[in-house]
């Protein structure tokens, strides 16, 4: 399968002159940059001389020394090439992580929800992520991050944990949780197979990523949305269908998954059909102790579908109602959108097969569309890439 590359820009990746001259009446005067100081705070890795501030062992020692400044002020992290094993927790806001680019700068961590952690009990799917951000005002770029959990060989295994059981193969990459908001990911590589991203509340921005998984491997209620990425579907072997997006949106919040002008694509291996653009997650969560409403929200806008992609496009999900039964949320019941897409996974008018069976999605016209812009989403937060 092509990987869809995107340009990293990195013009700190060099050490910058100490002083710079300014030729003027009178010849040459020597002036001091800026507070004479490095871009970044803090580097992890082979950096160039006059790069960061000070080097750190460890990417979380680099993280934690954030604490020793300001929280309104940025704390610049330099990421330098090289594989970085770990689970990383950025608790404070303001932190910036800057890596060589995916495939490079590489943080990766092997968990799942049913395998037992350090502390005796099971690692449960909340606890399996590589990253955690519970803080406003993060950056993370050029990096790839991984749940390197084998959830193929899983699935062979005889006795194997299986996909649709708690507490089983769910595997997260990056969590975007609770407190976190106004987060940015750009040129980012976002890796596992079941539950790889979760984007719990908060907004987030996502640029130019590689997003890859099998089983509900976008999900949350994040106002979150995702410009020109590649979303990329895994094989599975038990279900053997996949679905992208799960969100549990709060029912009074317009947004939820956004994904616009992005790449529906599909490793060698995924059946044609077999993948849905979403179902919706729960009918309830819990905010600040109270329970509310849950009304799941996602939307493909301009996006190109493969032909994995199922001809109806979106499923029901199971959930346990108040009798304790298991019932099932339908499609129809959340708010699933789409608009302008294209290519053999899409619907009618733009796509090019899929016209004789019912989309269960509401599609929306331009001006409906507009509602879910950058700037609509995101009205008094002007994020930058």
């Amino acid at each position: 399968m092509r990987k869809v590359s995107f340009e990293h820009r990195c013009l700190t990746d060099v050490a910058l002159p100490r002083r710079t001259i300014i030729k003027g009446l009178g010849g040459a005067i020597t002036l001091p940059l800026l507070a004479n100081r490095p871009i970044y705070d803090a580097a992890v890795g082979a950096a160039p001389p006059g790069v960061a501030e000070k080097n750190f062992a460890t990417l979380q020692d680099a993280i934690d020394a954030a604490a020793r400044v300001r929280a309104t002020q940025p704390w610049r992290i330099w990421l330098g090439e090289g594989r970085f094993r770990g689970q990383f927790r950025i608790e404070r806001p303001n932190v910036e992580i800057h890596g060589r680019g995916p495939g490079r700068s590489v943080v990766f961590f092997d968990a799942a929800a049913g395998w037992t952690a350090p502390d005796g009990k099971p690692y449960g799917t909340f606890r399996t992520w590589c990253v955690s951000v519970t803080a406003p005002d993060v950056r993370l770029r050029g990096l790839t991050i991984a749940n390197t959990f084998d959830a193929p060989a899983e699935m062979r295994r005889t006795g194997g944990m299986r996909s649709d059981e708690g507490g089983s193969q769910q595997a997260l990459a990056l969590s975007i949780g609770r407190g976190a908001d106004r987060v940015v990911v750009s040129d980012c590589e976002i890796t596992s197979h079941q539950d790889t991203l979760y984007c719990a509340e908060g907004r987030a921005l996502f640029h130019a990523c590689l997003i890859t998984g099998s089983y509900d491997f976008i999900f949350g209620g994040a106002a979150a949305r995702f410009e020109r990425c590649e979303i990329r579907s895994l094989p599975r072997i038990d279900p053997l269908e996949g679905y992208v997006a799960a969100p549990n949106t709060v029912f009074d919040q317009a947004a939820g998954l956004v994904f616009d002008g992005c790449a529906l694509t599909a490793e060698t291996g995924v059946p044609d059909g077999s993948v849905f653009l979403g179902r919706p997650w729960g009918t309830s969560t819990m905010r600040d102790g109270v329970r509310v409403k849950t009304v799941g929200m996602a939307a493909y806008l301009r996006c190109w579908m493969g032909p994995h992609v199922a001809a109806s496009g979106w499923t029901r999900m199971w959930y346990t109602d108040a009798a304790g039964k298991q019932a099932w949320f339908e499609p129809e019941d959340a708010r699933f959108m789409e608009f302008g897409n294209t290519g053999p996974g899409a619907p009618a008018p733009f796509g090019t097969a899929h016209r004789e069976v019912d989309r269960r999605s509401r599609l929306l016209n331009a001006a409906e569309a507009a509602a879910f812009s950058r700037e609509r989403m995101f009205s008094d937060w002007r994020p930058s890439v």
